[in-house]
């Protein structure tokens, strides 16, 4: 799989590049943060764009590992994966219902394993099982200790197809927090409507990862909307997306890592592996310059 890291010189990039080695106490949107006094600033986050093989699970676990263990080889600390990453996506509603699992489930056990013995974080998309029976559309995110932080269900279903293969779901987007950042949970459609990157920025999140699904006639999400997310907020995206196709779709790749100032590193169409670093001190700065959020005129709109 190749590599691919791009540094981003958009408008007001410097705010984005710039290191500091103190947090910025007057800052309206974080606060100051323990893992700034303790001197860790930087985020290495890799992006595993994928081709899940459509309905094997034990393959696709083969290939969580292989591509955990080839971002561990890069540095990366986090691991985000696209959505339904363990069964791939558009495998029909009656077998979708056959390898549903509960959250805590045999695949939540074996890919805890995988982050536990490499040391890194997971974020990836599979069926879930809820206690209904119900089948929701969900991702989770998975320490570096193996431990469970946050399992989010898809709330904005998008098309025919996802309509017949989950349930919708209720709760609002997952927030949780590790090793000092702020982080929220999104999957593929969710983040097209700007109220959820919104709710999560005020919720103090400083990166939302996306697991996704997003055919090829959709590149606009990936080149403009995301970054626009990213901006918009003053926040961190990553938007991991699948390649390649199955027996429905052709997916768009274009997975890409999105700060303050737009994109940081993107992919091509082919399954590649898609790193970049993030920074608590640069992304405070930016907030600083960038005050959208106090700007907003609530009280008229």
């Amino acid at each position: 799989m190749a590599f691919s890291s791009l540094s981003s010189a958009p408008l007001r990039s410097v705010f984005n590049l710039l290191i500091l080695s103190q947090p910025m106490n007057s800052n309206p949107y974080h606060s100051p943060d323990p893992s700034l006094e303790s001197g860790y600033a930087g985020l290495k986050l890799a992006i595993g764009q994928c081709t899940p093989v459509p309905g094997e699970v034990e393959q696709n676990l083969s290939l969580m590992k292989g591509l955990a263990q080839e971002a561990v080889g890069l540095g990366a600390e986090v691991l985000v994966l696209p959505e339904m990453f363990l069964t791939g996506y558009a495998i029909g509603a009656t077998r979708v219902r056959q390898l549903a699992e509960p959250v805590d489930g045999p695949s939540a056990g074996a890919a805890a394993a995988i982050a536990r013995d490499l040391g890194i974080a997971l974020v990836y998309g599979y069926p879930e099982r809820g206690g209904s029976g119900a089948v929701y559309n969900s991702a989770v995110f998975v320490s570096e200790r193996g431990d469970l932080l946050a399992n989010y269900r898809k709330l904005h279903l998008f098309g025919e197809l996802d309509r017949e293969q989950f349930a919708v779901a209720h709760e609002p987007p997952a927030v949780f927090q590790w090793r000092g950042w702020n982080i929220g949970l999104a999957i593929c459609y969710d983040i097209e409507f700007p109220e959820v990157a919104r709710y999560l920025a005020e919720q103090g999140v400083d990166l939302i990862c996306v697991p996704t699904a997003n055919m090829v006639e959709f590149d606009t999400v990936a080149e403009l909307l995301v970054p626009a997310r990213a901006i918009e907020n003053q926040l961190f995206v990553a938007y991991a997306n699948h390649a390649g196709a199955d027996a429905r779709f052709t997916y768009g790749g274009l997975s890409v890592v999105a700060g303050p100032s737009g994109p940081l590193a993107t992919a091509g169409r082919d399954a590649e592996m898609v790193l970049a670093t993030l920074s608590l001190p640069s992304l405070a700065v930016s907030r600083e310059h960038n005050t959208y959020l106090s700007d907003r005129r609530d009280d008229v709109i």
